[in-house]
């Protein structure tokens, strides 16, 4: 699988440089992972060393095959979700998860990287069998991106049943402005697209460290197979 990374990478500081050494311009990177998302490609984002310090994977939802989620689980490894856009998810009618959970543990979290958590409820559609296998989560996360595109008309709990095994994330009202999480980094990224805002995200992990892969290792990654890798630094430059 080939991608529109187009030589540009980012050094060990973040800041984007050509495959020649030469400067490469945070706009120019930011379109690179534009023109991959409108190809249905996908793209690497870091979002921050001082926040989670990891790197996601992420596919706008409409290209997300049931050979997209091999690829997820195989080369990333993390959780497999979907986040929308705040509007979208307002138009299902989905709410936060802890704002739903009556339960103590649901509340006094403590996060270390962010105020909250931007997870929403667990769907499967409603045409799957258990929901987990490859081709039943691509038909889920490709629904989603269909209704994504046209909430007012979709009737979320005719398509979607819960609990399921796709996980739902609601971004914050104002984006970038509001947080600086994947979800809304990713969601950020699908709008200056012009595409639907769903996305999928998905944590890269090290086989053998039991951590989150890091980097150095992602821009690797990004370099070997093609892919762009941004930092959510220059998201934030860009659309911010």
């Amino acid at each position: 699988m080939t991608g529109h990374h187009a030589g540009t990478r980012s050094d060990a500081s973040g800041t984007n440089t050509s495959a020649d050494g030469g400067s490469a311009t945070t706009a120019n990177t930011v379109e690179e992972a534009l023109e991959s998302l409108r190809a249905g490609e996908p793209i690497l984002v870091h979002d921050a060393a001082d926040r989670e310090g990891e790197t996601d994977l992420i596919y706008h939802a409409d290209a997300v095959t049931p050979e997209a989620v091999a690829h997820l689980r195989n080369d990333a490894g993390g959780l497999v979700c979907v986040a929308l856009g705040h509007d979208v998810a307002d138009a299902f009618d989905l709410p936060f998860y802890t704002e739903e959970i009556d339960h103590p543990a649901a509340g006094g979290h403590e996060l270390g990287y962010d105020e909250r958590s931007s997870f929403s409820l667990t769907v499967n559609h409603r045409d799957t069998y258990t929901g987990i296998t490859d081709n039943d989560r691509s038909t889920t996360i490709q629904a989603l991106g269909e209704a994504a595109a046209n909430p007012d008309a979709t009737e979320f709990a005719a398509e979607f049943r819960v609990p399921g095994h796709v996980h739902l994330l609601k971004a914050a009202p104002d984006l970038l402005a509001q947080r600086e999480g994947h979800t809304e980094l990713g969601v950020a990224l699908a709008e200056a697209a012009d595409l639907s805002s769903a996305v999928v995200v998905c944590e890269m992990l090290a086989d053998g460290t039991g951590e989150a892969m890091t980097p150095a290792d992602a821009r690797a990654y990004a370099d070997r197979h093609d892919f762009t890798y941004l930092e959510g630094s220059a998201i934030l430059e860009r659309l911010g």
